[in-house]
This record gives structure tokens, sequence and C-alpha cells, in this order.
């Protein structure tokens, strides 16, 4: 039985946990628990386990997939060998990225079991962590787990707890009056931001950004991608908006960096890249959606912003349709594309052809 505390506790908690190494105890709906050991950062060196849990993706890429119990698309899969699994030979059966260096492994038998929906909310959890989807299962010398119930990952996802805690002037190259509104909620452990040009009015539908966070795009320069382009020029266009035709917008920046799988996965992504992998793939491999964002939580921003109705800049009518469930109303997709390099033409041409990207 878990201890009493609210869903939105234990779910930061538990995000809190495995980016730490420490197991989590999940508690199912008939009152089953069962302990999980995050592969990647478990920092118990001496835990070991008869089984794992993966990803589906990466079941198959162990060829596992011809096996019954790992037949089905996108379910976690448990799997024994011949000997338990510590963590010298757990985490390269983790990381698809460690392959080459490690061609040897196995063989596995993939087992049927009753836990699947305890099983997907672990690898969300993961995914949310930025950690690698693999578990050993049960595992011994492991520690103590942070305990949750198995409905817990739906408070992570709750938007109501998500506030306004500060907003400030925040002068920057493209307009120096802008201001930044900071947002917090109870469950979710990141702070996104909004950066507000012009003179807001709730009269006036703003020019809206969702730009998720690309610290080698942004920061860096990257030329792998369009982000940090994209970026500045949004800004610039929401300064001419409000100069020369009165009106404001928003740029949303949500701490969700890679589609939502963290940096340190979109960096694995990378070197699949570099091994001939286009980004879908690369995420697919790595076990992880190639799109994980958060436009629930965007669409609740604008609405404390009182933007409930936005000319939307995007190239993806995914945003736009998640923006409008979330009941948002977008009166008008805006085109933003920037030109293309030698570095990003294969990325871009994978966004439009395999994400239903437009490019105009």
């Amino acid at each position: 039985m878990i201890e009493a505390s609210t869903p939105e506790r234990r779910a930061a908690q538990a995000v809190d946990a495995l980016r730490h190494g420490w197991p989590l105890c999940i508690e199912a709906v008939d009152g089953s628990n069962y302990e999980l050991l995050p592969v990647e950062t478990a920092i118990a060196s001496e835990a070991s386990a008869r089984q794992m849990l993966i990803s589906a993706a990466r079941a198959a890429t162990l060829k596992l997939a011809n096996q019954l119990e790992a037949a089905v698309p996108h379910a976690p899969v448990l799997i024994s060998g011949g000997e338990p699994f510590d963590m010298a030979n757990a985490v390269p059966i983790a990381d698809p990225a460690l392959d080459l260096a490690n061609p040897l492994k196995g063989p596995f038998r993939a087992e049927s079991f009753a836990w699947a929906e305890v099983a997907k909310v672990a690898m969300e959890f993961a995914r949310i962590a930025g950690i690698l989807p693999a578990f050993l299962v049960a595992p011994e010398n492991a520690g103590e787990a942070q305990a949750l119930h198995v409905d817990d990952l739906a408070a992570y996802t709750h938007t109501q707890s998500l506030r306004i805690v500060t907003r400030a002037k925040l002068p920057v190259t493209a307009s120096e009056t802008a201001e930044i509104v900071a947002f917090r909620s109870e469950a979710d452990t990141r702070e996104h931001v909004a950066l507000i040009i012009g003179s807001q009015s709730g009269e006036r539908e703003p020019l809206v950004r969702v730009h998720s966070e690309c610290l080698t795009g942004d920061i860096l320069g990257s030329l792998k991608c369009d982000c940090g382009p994209q970026l500045d020029a949004a800004l610039h266009a929401m300064a001419e908006h409000a100069t020369n035709d009165g009106g404001w917008g928003a740029l949303l920046y949500m701490r969700q960096e890679g589609r939502g799988i963290g940096l340190v996965n979109k960096l694995r992504a990378y070197r699949l890249q570099d091994q001939g992998f286009d980004t879908v793939e690369a995420n697919q491999r790595l076990g992880l959606p190639d799109e994980a964002r958060d436009f629930v939580t965007a669409a609740r921003m604008l609405d404390l912003l009182g933007a409930r109705s936005v000319r939307l800049m995007t190239n993806n009518p995914a945003k736009v349709d998640a923006l409008s469930e979330a009941g948002i109303k977008v009166s008008e997709r805006v085109p933003h594309q920037l030109p293309d390099n030698p570095h990003n033409t294969h990325y871009l041409a994978t966004k439009r052809d395999r994400s239903g990207h437009f490019l105009e």
C-alpha cells in the first residue's frame, strides 16, 4: 500500500527517482506491486534480476518480434536470458547506440505477463525523465523504492495546477519592451515560460509560436535542425506585427527537448543518425516516440494569458489540431519556414514526408 500523498506529488517524485537511479514500486489497480529499476541511471551497481522490461522497438532490434509474446506493436516486452541480468550486461541491451560496440547479445526469450498497464506507465515515466525505456524487474540489491500508483501518471499531464508564478520586463534583441512570464505546476518539474511582444490585449488575437526547447539549435547554433533560426524569426515577426499593426505576440518556450524525449536521448538519436537512420527511425530504435510533446500544457498557458483565439506560426498541422482539441481556437496557421542548409536538408524532408509538416 502506498503512503498517503497526492498523485501530483507521487508523479513528480517518480520522475525524480528515475533521474537519480532509484527503483520504482508501482501499485496496480488490483493492489499488486511491481518493483522496477531503471537500467540507465541505476546507482545500485550490484543490482541484478532474472527479467528485464524493454520497449517493443528494442525487442524488434534484438530479433524477438517473431516470438508471440513480443509481437504486439508498441507494447512493452518482458525478457529473460540464460543468466541473470546485471548492470554490465543490461546497459548494452537497453542502449541501441551501443550495438556496434556490443554486437553479441542473448539469446533472450520474450515472456507473457499480466501487468501490461504497469509496464506502459513505467515506460512513459522513463520518457518523461529523459532516460532509456528499460528496467530490471524485481531486482535484488536495488535499494529502497519510490512508491506510486499506476493511475498517478495522469497527474503529470493534468494542467489545472499550472499557474503563473512571476512576470517581469525582459528587453531582447527583437523587442526592448518584451515581458517574460514564468509558469509552474505541482506535478511537472519543468518550468515553461512565455515571452510577450507588444502590448498584450485580450481583444486582439496574438501571433503565437509554440517553440520546444532545443539546446543544440537555440543556444549552440546547430545546423542539424532549423530550431534556432525559427526562434529568432518568430520573435522578429512578432515585433514587426506589434510595431506595424499594433498587435501582440506570445512565444511559448516549452521545456520539452528533443520532441519530448529529453536532451540525452536526443543526442543518442543523433548518434544513430550518424549511423544512417533518419530522425523518426532513430527515435523508434531507442524505443521512444518520434513525437511526444505536450501541447495541452501550451494550451493551458495560452488560456492563463487570456489568449483563447490565436494566429499560430507553424508548419505542423498536428500542432494546430492539438491546440484546437485543448480548447484554443486557431483562426489562422501562419507558415513559418526558413531556408535549409546542407546539414538539415534530410531532416526537413523527413519532417515533411514522415511527420506531415508543410514546407511552404
